[in-house]
């Protein structure tokens, strides 16, 4: 049950879609994978129930847990309060050899994101193949 309730967490703009964003990362893994991804999930849910809905949701990635806000605050992630609770905003960065690349946001919609890091992926690394010595 999310934070505050099914029909409030719907009501803000934006807080719906974590499942559709994770398994539509989950039908592209293959895909992701081929072009050289290693796929993480990020919330601040704690990692029982995030181990817990990576196994519901048959993910081939883990989801990672920022519960207490250290990667978020570190890297100065955009977060929202809602009933209580401080969370990240949805985002998704794509990295490489330590460095960010690249930062997607806003992610919307949701389970169009992993599409949208296929093509970022693709064009991209031509480029770095090109650029290698």
């Amino acid at each position: 049950m999310p934070p505050g309730g099914a029909t409030a967490w719907n009501a803000i703009p934006g807080a719906r879609g974590c499942t559709p964003q994770s398994c539509a990362y989950r039908d592209h893994y293959e895909e992701l994978a081929a072009l050289g991804a290693t796929v993480y999930g990020l919330s601040t849910q704690d990692t029982e129930y995030q181990s817990e809905a990576a196994q519901r949701l048959h993910l081939p990635f883990p989801l990672l847990s920022d519960a207490r806000l250290e990667f978020a605050r570190a890297l100065r992630l955009p977060t929202f309060a809602f009933a209580g609770l401080e969370l990240i905003k949805r985002l998704t960065m794509i990295a490489h050899a330590g460095r960010i690349e690249e930062v997607l946001y806003p992610v919307f919609p949701s389970d169009a994101d992993a599409g949208r890091v296929i093509e970022w992926l693709t064009y991209h690394s031509v480029g770095r193949a090109e650029a290698r010595p």
